[in-house]
C-alpha cells in the first residue's frame, strides 16, 4: 500500500529506503513477528538506492528492455538466498532471472589457468590460481547471480504482501527522544514510531540527518559493466583474474552470457568505454587470458565509481544504519549486498532477543540493544572491509615482488583443504557471524 499527502501515522518502524535492502528489512520484521502487517513504514526518499554487489549500477545506466538481463546483477550468497526466501521474495523470482554457480575461479595476471574453459571436477588451474567447487563442499553451488532489477521488484511485492506501508515522500529532519522518533517529511506531514532504520544507500540522507560521519577513501578507479557472449561456454563458474589495475570478473549468466565487472583506473576506463563494442570485445578478451575466447559485447557499456566508505557509528536512540548507508565496500569479492542482507538478519535477530528475553515495540528504540547490533555487524563489516581493501592494493599493481607474494599465497590455499574449505564456507554465509535461523535455514 501507498500513502500520499495523508496525515501523519504512527509505526512501530519507519525505514528510510525503498531499495533491495530496506524492502527485505521491513519483510523480515513482519515475517519474523516483530511488527504486525501495517506497522512498518518504508520512507523510500524519492530514490531507490543502488546496492554495490558485483556488480552495482547506479540508475543512470543505459535501459534495457524487459526481456533481456538488466546491467545490474548480484552475486547472491546462500545465506542470502535463504533470507530472501523466508521473506518471501525468492519465491517470486522468475527462473529465467537468476542463475547458480557452481565453480569459481580466480587467478592472477602473472600466473594463468588452462587454456579451453573452466577447471572440471577441481582440476588445479596452476601457478597463482585458486578454483572452488561446488561438488567439494558438497553443496549444490556456491551462490546464484541475480538480475538486479527483478530481484528489487519482487523484495517491493514481498513487502507489499507482508502489509508494509510504502510513502513517496522525502525527509526534511529526523527528531528523537526516549520514547520514540519522529520524521518530518517533504510533504509536509510527520511519521512516528518506535525505531527508524536508515537503508538508503552510501549516499544516506537518514545518515546525515542523524549527525553520523564517515571515514574511507575513494579507489580512483571505475567499474565497468556489460553483458557478454563468449566463444567458450561458461559452465556455471564465475572467474576472475586480478590485473595491475584493478579485476576483471565475469558472471554467467542463465542464457550462456556471461555478465563482466570490470575495475580499473579511471583514466583506463574513459578509454575503454570509448571504443566500440568490437574493439571493447577485443580488449576484454586480451584482459581475461583468452580464458572463454573471444567475447561480443550485446549490450551497451555501463561504469560507476568506487569508494571505500564507513560509518563511524551504526547506532543512535532510536535509529540505526543497515546495508550501504552503513558500508560501502569494493566489489571484487561480491560481498556488498550480501554483507547487507546479513545486517538486515543480525537487526531482527537482536530485536528478538531484547535486552530482557523477547523484545516489544516499546523497546526496540533502546540504545543498550541497538548497541548489541552495532558491536556485532560494525567488527564483522570492518574486517570484511579491511579484508577487501587490503586485496584491492595487494593485486593492483606491477610488483615483481608483490607478484610472487600473490603466486604463493594463491596456491598455498590451494594446498591447504581446511583453509581452503573456510574461505569457501564463510562466502556461502555458512559459518561466521551469521544469525541462527539462516544457518538452519532451508534451500
Amino acid at each position: 500500500m501507498t500513502l500520499r499527502r495523508a496525515q501523519g501515522r504512527d509505526f512501530d518502524f519507519l525505514i528510510v529506503g525503498g531499495g533491495i535492502t530496506g524492502c527485505v528489512m521491513a519483510s523480515l520484521l513482519v515475517n519474523r513477528t516483530l511488527a504486525a502487517p501495517g506497522r512498518v513504514a518504508i520512507v523510500e526518499n524519492g530514490t531507490v538506492p543502488a546496492v554495490p554487489a558485483m556488480p552495482a549500477v547506479p540508475a543512470a545506466v543505459p535501459a534495457v528492455a524487459d526481456s533481456d538481463w538488466d546491467l545490474r546483477v548480484f552475486a547472491l550468497s546462500r545465506a542470502s538466498q535463504r533470507l530472501l526466501t523466508i521473506c518471501g521474495s525468492w519465491q517470486l523470482l522468475p527462473t529465467q532471472k537468476y542463475n547458480a554457480y557452481e565453480r569459481m575461479c580466480v587467478w592472477d595476471a602473472r600466473g594463468g589457468p588452462p587454456r579451453g574453459g573452466p577447471p572440471r571436477g577441481g582440476q588445479p588451474l596452476g601457478a597463482g590460481s585458486l578454483s572452488f567447487d561446488c561438488a567439494e563442499l558438497g553443496e549444490p553451488n556456491l551462490g546464484y547471480i541475480v538480475e538486479g532489477r527483478a530481484l528489487q521488484t519482487q523484495c517491493r511485492r514481498a513487502a507489499t504482501a507482508a502489509g508494509v506501508v510504502f510513502i513517496d515522500a522525502g525527509i526534511l529532519a529526523i527528531d528523537t527522544d526516549e520514547a520514540r522518533v519522529r520524521v518530518s517529511l517533504s510533504d509536509g506531514r510527520d511519521l512516528q514510531g518506535q525505531l527508524l532504520i536508515a537503508a538508503d544507500g552510501a549516499d544516506s540522507t537518514a545518515r546525515k540527518l542523524l549527525g553520523i560521519d564517515t571515514a574511507g577513501h575513494a579507489y580512483h578507479q571505475d567499474a565497468l559493466v556489460a553483458h557478454v557472449r563468449t566463444a567458450i561456454p561458461h559452465r556455471n563458474t564465475a572467474w576472475q583474474r586480478f590485473l595491475p589495475l584493478g579485476p576483471l570478473a565475469f558472471l554467467p549468466l542463465p542464457d550462456g552470457r556471461s555478465s563482466i565487472v570490470w575495475s580499473t583506473a579511471r583514466t583506463e576506463a574513459l578509454r575503454l568505454r570509448a571504443l566500440d563494442a568490437a574493439a571493447f570485445g577485443a580488449e576484454l578478451n586480451l584482459a581475461s587470458g583468452e580464458v572463454l575466447g573471444a567475447c561480443e559485447v550485446t549490450t551497451p557499456i555501463a561504469s560507476f565509481p568506487l569508494k571505500l566508505q564507513y560509518a563511524l557509528d551504526y547506532a543512535r536512540p532510536r535509529a540505526v544504519l543497515v546495508g550501504d548507508a552503513a558500508h560501502a565496500v569494493h566489489p571484487l569479492a561480491g560481498q556488498g549486498l550480501n554483507l547487507g542482507l546479513l545486517d538486515c538478519a543480525a537487526l531482527a535477530e537482536v530485536l528478538g532477543g531484547g535486552l530482557h528475553g523477547p523484545g516489544s515495540p516499546a523497546g526496540f528504540g533502546e540504545h543498550r540493544l541497538l548497541r548489541r547490533y552495532e558491536r556485532r555487524r560494525k567488527s564483522e563489516n570492518l574486517l570484511a572491509a579491511t579484508m577487501f581493501d587490503g586485496l584491492e592494493r595487494l593485486f593492483s599493481n606491477d610488483s615483481t615482488v608483490l607478484a610472487r607474494l600473490r603466486i604463493a599465497g594463491l596456491g598455498a590455499v590451494g594446498r591447504l583443504p581446511f583453509l581452503k574449505r573456510e574461505l569457501a564456507t564463510r562466502a556461502l554465509g555458512l559459518s561466521g557471524d551469521v544469525p541462527a535461523f539462516l544457518k538452519a535455514g532451508s534451500d
